[in-house]
């Protein structure tokens, strides 16, 4: 199970670190080149100033309904795991109830009935009046 866990934060962490990739820097166009150099390289602007290309809402769209749907499948199985624990959990916590109930009533059961095995109270120290003044 630990398996599973490790490998499904994996996965949502290569997720969220491909996405922040693609939003912080996305990738460059290809130059595309119609055996005509001369006018490819006039057009190439210079090593200074570079222009990061926008992202079409098309490909916005689809990075956020892959984002989407990546998050559901591993929710999916988050929560199928979580189900089928859950009569697990539900049956520790009734038999820990069921055991404190038991506990309590051995202890008053024992109290009630054997009133000399219980020990004595400290007796209360007497103060002096004269140092009450």
């Amino acid at each position: 199970m630990m398996r599973r866990q490790d490998q499904q934060s994996r996965v949502l962490y290569e997720l969220s670190a491909l996405v922040l990739n693609l939003l912080r820097s996305p990738p460059v166009a290809v130059p595309y080149s119609d055996n005509s150099p001369v006018v490819s390289s006039s057009r190439r602007p210079p090593a200074t100033a570079t222009t990061m290309p926008q992202i079409s809402p098309a490909g916005f769209a689809s990075l956020l309904l892959g984002i989407s749907l990546a998050l559901m499948l591993c929710g999916s199985v988050t929560f199928f795991i979580g189900f089928m624990l859950m009569p697990w959990v539900i049956g520790l916590v009734l038999l820990f109830y069921f055991v404190g109930i038991i506990s309590s009533l051995s202890v008053l059961g024992r109290a009630l009935l054997c009133p000399a095995a219980t020990p004595p109270a400290t007796p209360r120290k007497e103060i002096p009046a004269w140092k009450g003044l």
